[in-house]
Order: structure tokens, then C-alpha cells, then sequence
């Protein structure tokens, strides 16, 4: 593993200017000590909460009480 989960390959090096305070107050809500991992920690929040805000938008009509209930029950393999 690398450090904070990513491949060399898969990293992008910048210079970019940030707010120290609000760097501090991001890494204390988020637990992490290092700035890069506090933004990649935070850039993965706004990843999640699009990917739970699409999901919350969908249409599951046909998930009903007696569907889940189906989805639930012990199935039998012959």
C-alpha cells in the first residue's frame, strides 16, 4: 500500500495556496495529521456525499415491504 492509498501513478503533484486555519479545523473534524491526507480526506467526503445525494434522488417504487422481504428470504440452491 502507499501512502494514503494511492499509486504513484495515480497522484497528481501541485503547488496550491491554502487557508492554514481551515486546513487545521478540516484535519481536526476529519482525524487526519498530515495536510495532503486532510485533502484527499476532504475531496473524498464531496465525492461521497454527491454519490449519497444521487442515490437519495433515485426512484425505488418498486422497492416495496413484501420486495425486500423476497430479497431477504433463505434461498435454496439445487
Amino acid at each position: 500500500m502507499y501512502a494514503f492509498g494511492v499509486s504513484p501513478a495515480a497522484t497528481k503533484r501541485t503547488n496550491i495556496n491554502l487557508d492554514k486555519d481551515l486546513v487545521d479545523a478540516a484535519a481536526a473534524v476529519l482525524g487526519t495529521t498530515q495536510t495532503t491526507a486532510t485533502v484527499h480526506a476532504a475531496l473524498r467526503e464531496v465525492v461521497d456525499r454527491a454519490a449519497r445525494q444521487r442515490l437519495a434522488e433515485r426512484d425505488f417504487a418498486r422497492l416495496t415491504p413484501e420486495a425486500l422481504s423476497a430479497m431477504r428470504s433463505p434461498r435454496t440452491f439445487a
